[in-house]
């Protein structure tokens, strides 16, 4: 593990966290009582919060598990890593090949705080993580911790799970993405979860609302704003779905999807 070691009191618990949000919607214990309260008056207008993120997460799990039994893939950089819940990425994907190497990025002091202590590798492989802002993608790809970890001229899926609804129009989060993929080596996938727009009336306002009150800019989008995302990839099947759609690994998972909308989009997609 590299990377700097923060202190306690670089952490800021006056204000609410998206990543402790997540946390507590997740059912962890990561959090303070600011997020409680943040994430308590989000789930009184959208009670499908909690399922939404478990849902979310599950397709970072299949989505992972197929990179590398299907695909092949043994380097992942995992960028907005959010705080450790077990079975973490790495965990997953060296469940299935010990030797798979994994940087995670994060630019949140708490997350450092505990990735440090909770983000071990297999012996075989190895886990980094860095402190890093999804904004600047050169700085991510030029940063010392990735390449003593990766190869880039071998392919990396590039996992984006839950982090581009942060991002705001005006800073250019398709270009952020573009960016990213574009200095990886073809055969490198592209693994991106993404906020819809919720089609009940007033849920997605709601939301919105409560997260920028919090100050913290969140901007869902409709399943044509999230497709360019992939632009230049080759979609692996079905698509961009509901991420509790793509590959559901029973017939009865299969079945309750059918059944249950969660407005997130997600996708896997190829470099050619």
């Amino acid at each position: 593990m590299t990377g700097h070691r923060f202190r306690a009191d670089e952490i800021d618990t006056s204000k609410p966290h998206s990543a402790r949000m997540y946390d507590y919607f997740l059912g962890g214990k990561t959090h303070y009582a600011v997020d409680t309260q943040a994430a308590e008056q989000v789930e009184a207008v959208w009670p499908d919060v909690k399922p939404w993120t478990r849902a979310n997460r599950s397709f970072m799990h299949r989505a992972t598990r197929w990179l590398a039994a299907e695909a092949g893939i043994r380097q992942f950089l995992d960028i907005g890593t959010g705080i450790p819940t077990e079975p973490n990425l790495h965990q997953v994907a060296q469940g299935v090949a010990a030797e798979a190497r994994v940087v995670y990025a994060d630019n949140d002091p708490i997350v450092l705080a505990y990735a440090q202590a909770l983000l071990l590798s297999t012996p075989e492989g190895r886990t980094a993580y860095m402190h890093a802002d999804i904004t600047e993608p050169e700085a991510i790809l030029a940063a010392e911790e990735l390449h003593s970890t990766l190869d880039l001229t071998q392919p990396v899926a590039l996992s984006l799970n839950a982090v581009m609804h942060f991002i705001a129009n005006e800073q250019q989060p398709y270009d952020i993405v573009r960016r990213l993929v574009e200095p990886l080596a073809p055969g490198s996938y592209l693994v991106l979860s993404h906020g819809a727009l919720d089609a009940r009336p007033g849920v997605s306002d709601a939301v919105t609302n409560l997260y920028r009150s919090s100050g913290i800019h969140v901007q869902g989008r409709t399943h044509e704003e999230v497709l360019p995302f992939f632009d230049g990839l080759e979609l692996v099947e079905p698509g961009v779905v509901m991420p509790h759609r793509w590959k559901p690994e029973s017939e009865r998972a299969r079945a309750e999807a059918e059944t249950l909308d969660l407005w997130i989009y997600a996708g896997v997609a190829r470099k050619p």
